[in-house]
């Protein structure tokens, strides 16, 4: 494919209409801000890294503080006990082809989701952080259920009594309980993953949201 010509005289333009305009403000992540560091709600991720389980830093990002002890245990049994799926789910992930991209099968899932247990009409914040909870806990039920389903025809129970996400995304993948080793690089990994400021996603995320439409809608994109 040749590139266009531009006819004689005539210079390409470079759009600049919103350069430095603020496109929204975030407490929960920055980025760079002095080289290459990373914090989630000011705190820097290197104090998180290699120490802290996922499910913490979920909490401080959804629910806006580190939970305690007590706090992080009731939490992690809220999120093991959302781990389940609708019929209804099941059967769309069952209608995605094996060679889809895992990233459509997560949206189809969230779709699929919404449909089944859509939210209430007055969007409020309690029952939008109530939504977060359940696809952080069920994303991955959704994604290893279709793998094994279009693999190999295997319709797998996704709840477990693993205690945390990765685990119970190790245990579905392999069909055995994973090994602490495999849990921590899984928490460290989630952990490094869970929030980038401004990416493309979330920006597409915060337009959908800005015109009033549903949880699932805004993350599905």
């Amino acid at each position: 494919m040749t590139e266009p010509v531009l006819a004689q005289g005539v210079k390409p333009k470079k759009s600049v209409a919103l350069s430095g305009v603020l496109a929204g403000n975030t407490s929960l992540c920055t980025v760079g801000r002095s080289g290459n560091d990373l914090h989630y709600r000011g705190y820097d991720i290197l104090d998180f890294a290699e120490t802290s389980e996922f499910e913490e830093i979920a909490h401080l990002l959804i629910h806006g503080s580190l939970p305690n002890a007590a706090q992080l245990k009731a939490y992690k049994a809220k999120l093991k006990a959302l781990r389940g799926l609708p019929a209804a789910v099941k059967s769309a992930l069952e209608t995605v082809p094996a060679a889809a991209h895992p990233m459509d099968v997560m949206r189809t899932g969230v779709s699929a989701l919404g449909c089944a247990l859509p939210e209430a009409h007055d969007h409020n914040h309690p029952a939008a952080r109530d939504i977060a909870d359940r696809l952080l806990a069920s994303l991955g039920s959704m994604l290893l259920y279709w793998h094994h389903f279009s693999q190999n025809g295997r319709r797998i129970e996704v709840e477990t009594d693993d205690d945390s996400i990765g685990g119970h995304f190790l245990h579905l993948l392999h069909g055995t309980p994973p090994s602490d080793g495999w849990v921590r690089a899984m928490h460290t990994s989630l952990i490094l993953y869970a929030e980038h400021e401004f990416n493309a996603s979330t920006f597409t995320a915060r337009v959908i949201a800005g015109t009033g439409s549903d949880m699932f809608s805004c993350i599905a994109g």
